[in-house]
């Protein structure tokens, strides 16, 4: 089983943490990785794209010359497609891209997700993060002491207001609980910072 540092607020070990090796002891699955961020950014799109077809454009209610003898193409509409401000032919219209992969896989691919920080080094795991109130610079102190210096997955096992808060103006620095982890979040930060009790959550979870 990995084992990792347990680490106090302050940034000094206090002990150490087994973690479930079928969720952070895995060999990561890049391309189960692969498919399950191309899946979270598909479903990140608005997809309020909009043309107006032939039906839609203003104009084109009569036919704009007779059908035989001026010598020039049949037209039966100024809107027509082939017509400058016409209709778009096949253009986008609003759709939702957001798309499901079935279970299993979204499974194999936040555990590879999670075993790949284990294995790049970059999971911290917090006895706990507790903050009296909401400060900004308190926050700050404690990512100095854990030497973290990029962008940051900060994971508590149920939603803190004063964590929250506290870490809502740092850039970089990204604070979800462990029923919202993801795949895109834990990719897209150099590093997982958890609490002993979200660690155990998500084992809980996905063991």
């Amino acid at each position: 089983m990995p084992k990792v540092a347990l680490l106090n607020q302050a940034g000094s070990q206090v002990g150490e943490i087994e973690l479930n090796e079928s969720v952070f002891g895995l060999e990561p699955n890049q391309h189960v990785l692969f498919e399950a961020i191309v899946m979270q950014r598909a479903s990140l799109r608005q997809g309020t794209h909009k043309v107006k077809g032939r039906s839609e454009v203003r104009g084109g209610g009569r036919k704009p010359w007779r059908q035989k003898g001026t010598g020039r193409a049949r037209q039966g509409s100024i809107r027509s497609p082939q017509w400058r401000g016409g209709g778009i032919v096949f253009g986008p219209t609003p759709r939702s891209y957001s798309y499901k992969l079935p279970k299993k896989v979204r499974r194999l691919a936040i555990k590879s997700a999670l075993s790949s920080k284990v294995v790049e080094e970059n999971i911290l795991v917090l006895e706990s993060l507790i903050f009296d109130a909401p400060k900004t610079k308190e926050f700050k102190s404690v990512l100095g002491g854990l030497s973290v210096e990029k962008k940051a997955l900060i994971v508590t096992a149920d939603l803190d207001e004063n964590v929250a808060l506290s870490a809502r103006n740092i850039p970089g620095v990204t604070v979800v609980t462990a029923d919202g982890i993801n795949v895109l979040d834990v990719v897209n930060h150099d590093k997982l910072i958890m609490t002993k009790a979200a660690v155990e959550k998500v084992e809980e979870v996905l063991a």
